[in-house]
């Protein structure tokens, strides 16, 4: 049987408010969310937020109106209070990546996780490093195509299918739900590329 892990990326203050198409859809997404996050929490699936936190100094840093963004210690860097449950963990990062210079690796196994479901923002950034780089390492990737976001409806539309053509099975949050309380699994077979 498998055995789950949910992360999330990056649903911190100054990345979901940096432009107002962002911000809407997240908060679109915020409800339906939530619910997912506690439904998965009810059957013992550990969340697993990816936070992303600068310090002064580093390098590729990219400046929102000419300050650092999710600098360490300030609100901007804090995951939104709405999606935190004190069960969870807070793991941070440096780079798109979960797994960048991060324990994420080790959490995962030290836990016997298995599969991964990855959330978030942006789809086109952090979902795809994130779950290509789970995928490198052996998991399996589930990406629910309702719970990632991103500020381009098309930039979302095209890792959904760069996702699903090479390492995740995409379905929606209700979906992934069922699927991890009856048991029933998913089918992560890999199709020929063309």
């Amino acid at each position: 049987m498998s055995r789950y892990a949910i992360l999330t990326n990056d649903l911190q203050r100054d990345l979901v408010d940096k432009n107002p198409q962002r911000k809407a859809n997240v908060e679109r997404m915020t409800p339906h969310f939530v619910r997912f996050l506690a439904e998965l929490r009810e059957l013992h699936v550990p969340v697993i937020h990816l936070q992303l936190v600068y310090d002064v100094g580093d390098k590729k840093v990219e400046l929102h109106d000419g300050r650092i963004p999710v600098l360490r210690g300030t609100e901007g860097a804090e995951l939104l209070p709405e999606f935190v449950h004190p069960s969870d963990v807070v793991m941070e990062k440096k780079k798109d990546s979960g797994f960048f210079e991060t324990k994420l690796h080790e959490f995962l196994q030290e836990h016997g996780v298995d599969t991964v479901i990855i959330t978030g923002m942006q789809a086109q950034v952090c979902i795809q490093t994130t779950a290509a780089d789970a995928h490198f390492r052996g998991y399996n990737v589930v990406v629910p195509s309702d719970g990632v976001v991103s500020t381009r409806d098309e930039d979302r539309a095209r890792a959904l299918e760069w996702l699903a053509s090479y390492c995740a099975v995409i379905l929606p949050m209700a979906d992934v739900v069922t699927r991890v309380r009856e048991g029933a699994g998913f089918d992560f077979s890999v199709p020929a590329l063309p």
